[in-house]
């Protein structure tokens, strides 16, 4: 079913990989969605990392996918591809998409999409698909984190940082950050974190020993990798389990496998856009069993860096760039 739709649309994409200033507005064709998709005009847009470095030429998106970027958006159905029965024309709803976010539409696979509250503003939604489902995976399948434990998250106010702060609290678990800076220590803080490390002044390492009293923590969620993996594993207690979900300090890493084997440490990691769609979707169905009641409550909101129009992707990629954000960066679409 598809709904009278312009044949064209404003995107935010790039004809070669670079810094910021590669981005910018173009005119591309509506998509239609193909069977078990929808279509979904865009309000708002999020701003992630691998967007970044999708940019940068390192991180090409799926077969089959935009090559627009943009993993998440919010807005309301404009049509319905074939065999579609779980959502209706008009509906608001905020998704994960394959690619594609960048744009005034995007097509995304119809169980990758949750209801929008009406007690939920559209950029606020569009802010939570991505981190939502990276944290709950990471953090609660593959980390196995339950209530009573601790958690250390690097990069406390990223969005994955905040986030993985609020689920973590709203599921019992205490929760140690680390920031780049007294004030990102004191964001953190605020959003919920237990501890927050500076690790410009501070040896995290040492910390997270004090604060647990030389017991570690049972689950550390690592976006940095590098040489940061053996010293996460020495924040670990016995059986704990490290999870990887970026290599943002580089792509190897050293690890002391006999501390392993001692210790009975578990290190796994993922990344979630080249899963399936069916994996996607039972993952949707879980979060939005599990989950989304602390967003239709009211009790789960995601924390807002800066709203950017879609024609300056440039200056919000950049802002992103500059580690200075704290938060969630969006794009407005209308």
């Amino acid at each position: 079913m598809i709904e009278t739709l312009p044949e064209t649309m404003m995107a935010a994409g790039f004809d070669a990989p670079g810094g910021p200033e590669v981005l910018r507005l173009e005119q591309l064709a509506v998509p239609r969605p193909g069977p078990d998709e929808v279509l979904i005009k865009v309000a708002y847009a999020g701003v992630n990392r691998p967007d970044v470095i999708q940019r940068q030429g390192f991180y090409p998106p799926p077969p089959g996918a935009s090559p627009l970027p943009g993993l998440e958006v919010s807005g309301t159905i404009a049509a319905l591809g074939e065999g579609v029965t779980m959502w209706l024309p008009g509906q608001r709803v905020c998704a994960l998409t394959p690619g594609g976010g960048y744009a005034e539409y995007c097509v995304a696979p119809a169980g990758h999409c949750l209801p929008v509250p009406d007690s939920l503003a559209l950029d606020e939604a569009a802010a939570l698909p991505e981190t939502l489902f990276t944290v709950w995976h990471n953090v609660f399948e593959r980390g196995y984190a339950r209530e009573g434990e601790t958690l250390l998250v690097h990069g406390g106010t990223s969005g994955i940082g905040t986030m993985a702060i609020m689920l973590g609290k709203h599921f019992g678990l205490t929760v140690i950050v680390t920031c780049g800076g007294a004030d990102k220590c004191a964001a953190a803080l605020t959003v919920g974190a237990d501890h927050a490390i500076d690790y410009k002044a501070q040896d995290f390492v040492a910390e997270v020993a004090r604060i647990t009293g030389g017991a570690g923590v049972h689950v550390v969620l690592d976006m940095v990798a590098g040489d940061y993996v053996p010293r996460n594993l020495q924040c670990l207690g016995d059986d704990g389990r490290h999870v990887t979900i970026a290599v943002q300090g580089g792509l190897q890493a050293t690890i002391p496998m006999v501390d392993v084997m001692r210790r009975r440490l578990t290190l796994t990691g993922s990344t979630l856009r080249p899963r399936s769609n069916q994996f996607k979707a039972m993952l949707a169905q879980e979060i939005r069993d599990l989950a989304w009641p602390l967003v239709e409550s009211g009790e789960l909101r995601p924390i807002m860096d800066q709203t950017f129009p879609l024609a300056e992707a440039a200056a919000a990629h950049a802002r992103m760039e500059s580690g200075s954000h704290i938060g969630k960066i969006v794009l407005k679409a209308g």
